[in-house]
């Protein structure tokens, strides 16, 4: 710039100079701006964001140590009011139980070979049991835990037309497999994720059963196509209940990303993998007659349910609050001040878990209520632009939803996080980074199935192998399939 622009612009007076000043601010305030979003990105991690902990970043060494130091720190401090490691004094020990004797195999009995006093010799006569001996039981597998069957098919000639005619083996020849190694497989599969050619190399070396990898695709196809009704039924009665918890993963079909939905109560739990994570694919989840309340996070898919329909979960918004407790000025404070509100409701939330007087519940969430709408609307407040542009929006969403906060408190059934359907995701995120996903429709079909049936039989404390056991004993002997809920 010349003098004599610069000159020209005094001249013209003060609100012309104040307008060129602010014009040349303009680029450094876009850049302030960009600089803070990006160190609110470099700085999320697992404890306030939705990011997963398998995300975040490495600590250094010295991190590690100042962590470690601080926990010692605090430990020293609690140490007379703080449960030690271990079992505590007077703890009843849960050592192994003795199985009766008409279990074992077999019975060893021990003698000692001399006396422990003057060290004379036993006899063998002596050697004969005359109190209550002591007992020590030990577990083993057999060499080989797998026994063969063959079926025989005979023929037979009619004496009348002299046609001859083979018996028919029936559901039997649809696999060369009993129902409970086939149970093993799948179980296997679906509960611990072992890939396909580990199954192979593990049923070789622990059974010494060999199977090829088709074979045991085909037996989970198999047994994909048995679960299909019970798992239709389980999919009604979820979403007939009254509450459930929805979350959403990332998937994989053939290397293309797709979306795996779960819909989870406390003793069921459903698994559907569908296109993306929009609000018609909740749609087609939940169907049209769907009357209950869901409990999710705040993503925007959604906000396809009325808020009186909805349950906001608070550990998302306990992240939240930690990240704007990072912030500086204004923002720290709105932080710090959420933070304690959340630890306030989780405490009184905690507190009915004791007592289950309902009334209470709501009196004791009233004030809480209060502090956090004030808070909020001072946050939405136009007056400071500025001031409170930062976590405005975040604040203005929480209004938005308000009754969504708050239906666990009026609402049996519902809880204030969406801890259960995040649990129920756990293993399927597990084994996606495992696996990659799937490679076809049917293996998709399959996944969903058997997901559903593991995590079922884990809430209801039953065992997966004995359900699929009956499952595809039911099918060989015609019989009715056992249900899962």
């Amino acid at each position: 710039m010349e003098r004599s622009e610069a000159e020209a612009i005094y001249d013209s007076g003060r609100e012309a100079c104040v307008e060129f000043l602010m014009g040349l601010m303009d680029p450094y305030l876009r850049l302030e701006e960009r600089l803070r979003v990006l160190e609110a990105k470099a700085s999320a991690s697992s404890r306030n964001s939705s990011q997963p902990p398998s995300a975040d970043a490495p600590k250094t060494r010295q991190q590690r140590r100042a962590e470690s130091r601080e926990k010692a720190k605090e430990l020293f401090k609690k140490d007379a009011e703080k449960r030690k490691a271990g079992g505590q004094p007077g703890h009843r020990g849960s050592g192994r139980k003795l199985l009766p004797a008409d279990q074992m195999k077999d019975i060893v009995d021990h003698y000692p070979d001399e006396c422990s006093g003057c060290g004379r010799e036993f006899t063998d006569s002596e050697k004969v049991p005359r109190h209550a001996p002591g007992r020590h039981q030990v577990a083993e597998l057999p060499s080989t835990a797998v026994f063969y069957v063959e079926h025989r098919t005979h023929r037979l000639r009619c004496r009348g037309c002299h046609k001859r005619t083979r018996a028919l083996l029936g559901v039997v020849e649809e696999s060369d497999f009993g129902p409970v190694l086939q149970a093993v497989v799948v179980a296997l599969t679906a509960r611990n994720r072992v890939s396909r050619r580990d199954m192979r190399e593990l049923l070789l070396e622990l059974f010494g059963v060999a199977i090829s990898v088709g074979t045991i695709d085909r037996i989970c196809q198999r047994t994909s196509a048995l679960l299909a009704g019970p798992h239709e039924r389980l999919t009604r009665q979820v979403l007939g209940s009254g509450a459930i918890n929805v979350d959403e993963t990332g998937w994989f079909l053939a290397g293309e990303n797709r979306t795996m939905w779960t819909a989870a109560t406390t003793q069921a739990a459903i698994f559907r993998i569908v296109e993306d994570r929009h609000r018609d694919r909740l749609q087609e989840l939940l169907g049209t007659a769907f009357g209950g309340i869901v409990t999710s996070d705040r993503w925007w898919a959604y906000d396809l349910l009325d808020p009186e329909q909805r349950q906001a979960c608070w550990s998302h918004l306990q992240r939240d609050f930690r990240f704007h407790s990072e912030g500086l000025a204004a923002q720290q404070t709105f932080g710090q001040s959420g933070l304690e509100l959340t630890r306030r409701l989780f405490e009184t939330w905690h507190a009915y878990a004791e007592h289950s007087d309902r009334d209470r519940l709501a009196a004791e969430m009233t004030p809480i209520q209060t502090e956090l709408r004030e808070l909020l609307e001072h946050a939405t407040n136009t007056n400071h632009k500025k001031h409170h542009r930062l976590f405005r929006r975040f604040a203005a969403n929480l209004l938005k939803l308000w009754p969504a906060l708050w239906t666990f408190i009026t609402v049996p059934g519902v809880t204030p996080t969406n801890n259960a359907a995040e649990r129920a995701l756990r293993g399927p995120v597990i084994h996606r980074k495992l696996s990659y996903g799937n490679q076809s429709d049917d293996g998709e079909r399959f996944t969903e199935r058997s997901l559903s049936a593991s995590v079922t039989c884990r809430l209801q404390r039953r065992s997966l192998l004995a359900y699929l056991r009956d499952l595809l004993t039911a099918h060989q002997t015609g019989g009715a399939l056992p249900a899962l809920l």
